[in-house]
């Protein structure tokens, strides 16, 4: 009798990351910064490639699509938890729910195919270099990036249809502060199996992607490690390392879940969500020479028309 009364669920409500008063506004400020270092860093990456015909290259498209996918992945969640530092009442309706969890696993599943993309592209590069132009040609580069963008569509779409095919009865609090399966799993009222092997089946897809990126980098300091030119052997290690801090990233999230607490899931989160992108640009593309000198190039543009 019980059961029948009650109502299924039209929005949810978030515990968040603190109760407490102070730390939230601590916490406001930290996200605030990071988000719009986030949102200056890729926009700045996307424009000077897009400016600088000497980032027209393969490597570069690529990653203008990473940050493009980052930017949206932070954008998905961020902006909104801004929002609920401020209010005590941190709600979003089911669609809402619904609309995040589509955006951020598009987007965070992207990410992770364009790096196996990127590390091939460098494993190119490196390894073949004599035939780069005619293995990573435009056509090639523009199907490489479909299919990243296509098997984040795949993996966000499984996750959303099984998570939310489960009925959502009575319970509305999320012990988290934004819609993730994991947690959302916890308030379903049936039996969560077969949407949690779903899920994983899909998550298996990670583990893959960070073995074919292994792949490629062994491929390649076996190549650096034979280079005459120590000039040759750093510059090939710094633009291949950085890809290697994403997939530390990813073990990390990939521990088992009964050795955590809920705790711990969000502090993790903390980084996928607010630090990783944030960091990314910096990583991956504005320590890099050629985006330097594109940087510079526009600096002095601008400065020029100023003067004018």
């Amino acid at each position: 009798m019980g059961e029948e009364n009650q109502t299924f669920v039209t929005d949810f409500i978030f515990l968040g990351l603190s109760q407490d008063l102070q730390t939230q506004i601590l916490l406001f400020i930290l996200f605030l910064v990071t988000y719009l270092l986030t949102v200056l860093g890729n926009l700045l990456i996307i424009l000077l490639i897009f400016m600088d015909s000497r980032l027209h290259t393969p490597m570069y498209f690529f990653l203008r699509n990473f940050s493009f996918a980052d930017l949206c992945f932070s954008t998905s969640i961020v902006p909104q938890v801004l929002v609920h530092f401020l209010m005590k009442r941190k709600t979003i309706s089911f669609f809402g729910c619904v609309t995040q969890i589509i955006v951020f696993l598009l987007t965070g599943c992207t990410e992770c195919a364009l790096l196996v993309v990127m590390s091939y592209d460098r494993y190119v590069a490196v390894c073949k270099p004599l035939h780069y132009s005619t293995i990573m040609t435009q056509k090639v580069c523009l199907q490489l990036t479909i299919g990243s963008w296509a098997s984040g569509a795949l993996v966000s779409l499984v996750d959303t249809i099984f998570t939310f095919l489960l009925p959502y009865q009575g319970q509305h609090i999320i012990n988290h502060y934004f819609c993730e399966p994991p947690a959302l799993l916890r308030l379903a009222s049936a039996d969560t199996y077969a949407t949690e092997m779903a899920i994983f089946a899909m998550g298996m897809v990670i583990p893959d992607h960070v073995c074919l990126i292994l792949v490629s980098y062994w491929n390649i300091i076996s190549t650096v490690i034979q280079m005459q030119s120590g000039e040759g052997r750093l510059k090939t290690f710094s633009t291949c390392g950085s890809h290697l801090f994403y997939g530390l990233g990813i073990f990390a999230y990939m521990r088992p879940n009964s050795k955590t607490t809920k705790e711990q899931d969000k502090t993790i989160s903390v980084f996928y969500t607010a630090v990783t992108p944030m960091l990314n640009p910096i990583i991956y593309s504005l320590r890099n020479k050629d985006v330097k000198g594109a940087l510079r190039k526009l600096a002095e543009r601008k400065f020029f028309s100023q003067r004018q």
